[in-house]
């Protein structure tokens, strides 16, 4: 099985209409580890308006609005993941708010552009699962078994 993910923690922030949006980027490789990283994002940022994530992996793909309207936050950062085929990867976006209403739409902008530069940040990486073999075979065998595995 070969998927995509991301190859290291990233985060990058943007800002719209004065909120603060810090967007964060992980490798994963359990829902327990997502959590995890998700509490002490929450602890770190406890002053915070909201803590958006979303996260996939394996068959398992979770997000939250924290607060936000219904469908404006966490779903278009699950979007972003999907559309990249990124699998075993969190993203948390952060928003500070700051005084001004972005409505609907403008959510749905900011936290998408959020999840993006946070992906952008924390780089690509293709897994590839190996599996090694033992097998015996007579010397005479050697270069035609070494063909056909090729």
């Amino acid at each position: 099985m070969n998927y995509t993910t991301v190859w290291q923690h990233g985060q990058d922030e943007h800002i719209e209409k004065k909120s603060r949006f810090i967007g964060q980027a992980w490798p994963v490789h359990s829902e327990e580890e997502a959590r995890e990283i998700i509490e002490r994002t929450k602890k770190e940022f406890w002053d915070a308006s909201h803590n958006v994530f979303t996260y996939r992996v394996g068959d398992i793909q979770r997000f939250t609005d924290d607060g936000e309207p219904s469908g404006t936050a966490g779903k278009p950062m699950l979007d972003v993941l999907l559309g990249r085929d990124l699998q075993n990867v969190l993203v948390i976006v952060t928003r500070y708010f700051g005084g001004t209403l972005l409505g609907t739409g403008g959510l749905v902008r900011a936290y998408t552009k959020g999840a993006k530069i946070a992906v952008d940040a924390a780089g690509k990486s293709m897994k590839r699962v190996w599996t090694a073999l033992y097998i015996p075979i007579p010397y005479s065998y050697y270069e035609r078994v070494k063909l056909e595995i090729e």
